[in-house]
């Protein structure tokens, strides 16, 4: 995984060139974004049981068949299996925020999930709809203006909810 800086020079000294205006200017722009970003972090890290329960809540609500006898995560250990992958999930979409960049998510949550929950016998679209659950929530945490860096934060709730999205494609 490259941060959004090391990303950049590595990609200028690829090209054997200087930073240009523009390069220069977003890495700027992120850095002030910084402290949104661990206000971000924070909050989801805070609240990260409460966003994995009640996704979970929320699915054996919505789909009773998958999670009672008989269904895919009935047993004990298939249900705690679900909350724990959920977790993950959470976890390394935090981890993506704080580095602007999806390439931790990708590389060391989804490579082989989609494949993992088939081979398992997991509803994809289970598992996504538990995402989309997680996003609803994580977005309106962090969208609440109390307490967090003052300014506009709709570039960063914008990339938080599109890491959401790339998982729930991921297992979809």
């Amino acid at each position: 995984m490259l941060d959004a800086f090391s990303r950049v020079v590595d990609q200028a000294d690829k090209k054997g060139a200087y930073l240009s205006n523009d390069e220069i200017n977003a890495l700027s722009a992120m850095v002030a974004d910084s402290n949104k970003r661990l206000d971000i972090v924070n909050r989801l890290n805070a609240n990260a049981s409460s966003i994995t329960a009640n996704a979970y809540r929320a699915l054996v609500a919505e789909q009773p068949q998958i999670f009672g006898p008989g269904g895919a995560c009935f047993h004990h250990r298939n249900q705690a299996a679900c909350i724990r992958d959920l977790g993950f999930v959470l976890r390394y979409v935090t981890y993506s925020v704080l580095a602007g960049d999806a390439s931790v998510l990708d590389d060391r949550c989804l490579n082989g999930l989609r494949e993992t929950y088939q081979a398992l016998g997991t509803p994809g679209a289970t598992v996504a709809s538990g995402i989309q659950k997680m996003k609803d929530a994580a977005v309106a945490i962090a969208n609440n203006p109390n307490g967090i860096t003052k300014g506009d934060c709709s570039t960063l709730i914008s990339e938080l909810a599109s890491y959401f999205d790339r998982a729930a494609g991921a297992v979809a």
